[in-house]
């Protein structure tokens, strides 16, 4: 979300031309995340926000739009794609995919540590776009699956830059996961991103889950491992039981798990923290330029990891009184 390609009034007012929404009044670049630019828009009927994708085609793109036109029907909080006059929801700004969304209400969590409540509201959400997408048409493969972790890992073992520490948790991490077989687990449509930053609150309440551009077809319980990883963290980056056990309830009371889904909960856990300390390690080590960047720290998913590792009691969510 960091803006990669800039644009100008008048570029920006073109493109407005084909909706109907008034006359434009302020833009302004969003700085926050790494992947697609993003701007606010505002116009004298609404807010919204402007994508321009940097790496994935119009025809990709439907995947995505389709989705999230489901699932702000099907009780799910989220942004609405908005057609333009022609009726369609994807054009081309600076030739490349570009679309507008409403602007959901609320802010997001990403420098405060979520409550009991909001862990709450999350895990029913995410189970509630579980089950909405089950019918969903369209599918799409992870951008940072099983097969991608598994390359990706190796050559990042191969940088020069890379340490030794981080060299021999990566090696090991990777044999791990290698002897792990994900593909019985229950699967269907998830976010795949839904950090803290990827969630809008009003108060306690949840107002729009945003950024589905990672969405994909996988497991579920990688899903709801991706959100327990950066919603039930402690500070110092371990699991917080209290907010895992409000996030279960609620995720469990809308989709409850399967027996093999707790067997595997562990090892879900440790792929997630894999995944994203990966990505934040190609990113450090290899930047792409941006107008406005934020690299995220890789070294906070290197420590989530690493704490997931040591705590055995996590093996077994069968435990945890949740139900």
């Amino acid at each position: 979300m960091s803006v990669y390609t800039p644009i100008n009034e008048s570029e920006l007012k073109t493109f407005l031309s084909q909706y109907s929404l008034g006359s434009l009044q302020n833009y302004t670049g969003i700085s926050a995340g790494i992947e697609n630019t993003n701007y606010f828009v505002n116009t004298d009927q609404g807010r919204y926000v402007l994508t321009i994708f940097e790496h994935h085609t119009i025809d990709e793109l439907h995947y995505f739009m389709d989705l999230m036109a489901l699932l702000s029907t099907s009780g799910v909080p989220t942004a609405k794609p908005i057609q333009q006059n022609s009726g369609q929801i994807l054009s081309l700004l600076k030739g490349k995919p570009a679309s507008l969304v409403t602007c959901l209400q609320g802010s997001t969590l990403e420098n405060q540590q979520p409550s009991l409540a909001q862990c709450a509201e999350i895990g029913s959400a995410l189970a509630t776009m579980h089950c909405a997408s089950q019918h969903f048409p369209h599918s799409r493969l992870p951008d940072r699956g099983v097969t991608w972790r598994a390359e990706m890992g190796e050559q990042l073992l191969q940088h020069p830059n890379l340490n030794a520490e981080d060299q021999k948790t990566l090696q090991d991490e990777l044999s791990y996961q290698a002897k792990i077989d994900f593909s019985a687990l229950p699967s269907g449509v998830i976010h795949a991103d839904l950090f803290r930053d990827n969630a809008l609150f009003v108060d306690d309440k949840l107002s729009g889950m945003i950024d589905f551009y990672y969405a994909c077809n996988d497991n579920f319980i990688f899903d709801m491992a991706v959100v327990v990883n950066d919603w039930c963290c402690c500070p110092e980056h371990g699991i917080d039981q209290q907010k895992l056990i409000c996030f279960l309830k609620a995720y469990t009371a809308v989709r409850p798990l399967e027996t093999i889904e707790k067997h595997y909960w562990s090892a879900s856990l440790r792929a997630a923290a894999l995944r994203f300390w990966l990505s934040r390690l190609q990113d450090k080590l290899y930047p792409r330029e941006g107008e406005l960047t934020q690299l995220k720290d890789p070294d906070e998913f290197k420590h989530k990891l690493t704490m997931l590792i040591a705590n055995k009691a996590l093996s077994d969510i069968s435990e945890l009184n949740y139900g």
